[in-house]
């Protein structure tokens, strides 16, 4: 069995339900601006995706009642991104193993509160490996479960055979994540290469909602994009 299909195998086994390889040569400039040299001299990423659970997602209308707001945050965020962390591990680990350098990009975790953004974009490699399209949402929808899955990458210099390419955008005249933001946050513009986020997407009225929302007492929780869209519904 070649290397990646026991990668496959070992993320399969540990819940994996979205597994991709993605090329990053095209996007060498983003990466190294976002990230710098140390994310940027990997050519291969390794996208890993769990799935929502539905019964989640489909409460967050209720995210404003406390109990369901706390499971939410708990089930639908925090243990995913904990099970994609030590996914990501284990997989680096093998790859190490087989001899080439990996390097796991931790689930979530913002290192730059000006662009508010982290060391290297998931949403990137996971469009880059053919598992979905960027939609008006600046999130990653795939065909099956819409925007309903949450990311982890894994970077390395392993000869892995890539998934496919990137996938075009499906979004078409549909803008319910637009207008169901509660801060219109969103500008309903479709995304295209080498555009900026900010052409489609102000980060920072997001990031201020939150802050809002913690000093109300409230839990720090939306998804009201991830909810609406009819892909994955």
């Amino acid at each position: 069995m070649d290397l990646r299909k026991r990668i496959v195998r070992m993320a399969e086994g540990e819940g994996v339900t979205h597994f991709g390889v993605g090329d990053l040569s095209e996007a060498y400039g983003f990466i190294v601006a976002q990230g710098g040299a140390m994310v940027a001299e990997y050519p291969i990423s390794i996208s890993i995706g769990i799935t929502l659970p539905k019964a989640i997602v489909d409460q967050l209308p209720r995210r404003m009642e406390r109990a369901i707001a706390l499971t939410c945050r708990h089930h639908g965020y925090e243990v995913i991104n904990q099970r994609l962390d030590l996914i990501a591990s284990l997989i680096s680990g093998f790859v190490q193993g087989a001899g080439y350098r990996a390097l796991p990009i931790a689930a979530s975790g913002r290192v730059d509160n000006e662009r508010l953004s982290g060391i290297f974009s998931h949403k990137l490699a996971a469009h880059l490996a053919g598992l979905g399209w960027i939609g008006k949402s600046c999130l990653v929808i795939t065909p099956k479960d819409g925007p309903r899955v949450r990311w982890a990458t894994i970077l390395t210099d392993a000869p892995l055979n890539t998934s496919g390419k990137a996938i075009r955008e499906q979004c078409g005249d549909c803008e319910m994540c637009v207008n169901i933001c509660p801060v219109k946050a969103f500008t309903g513009r479709a995304f295209q290469e080498g555009e900026p986020r900010e052409a489609r997407y102000d980060a920072k009225k997001c990031d201020e909602y939150f802050k809002a929302m913690e000093k109300s007492g409230q839990i720090r929780l939306c998804g009201m994009c991830i909810y609406a869209c009819p892909y994955g519904k």
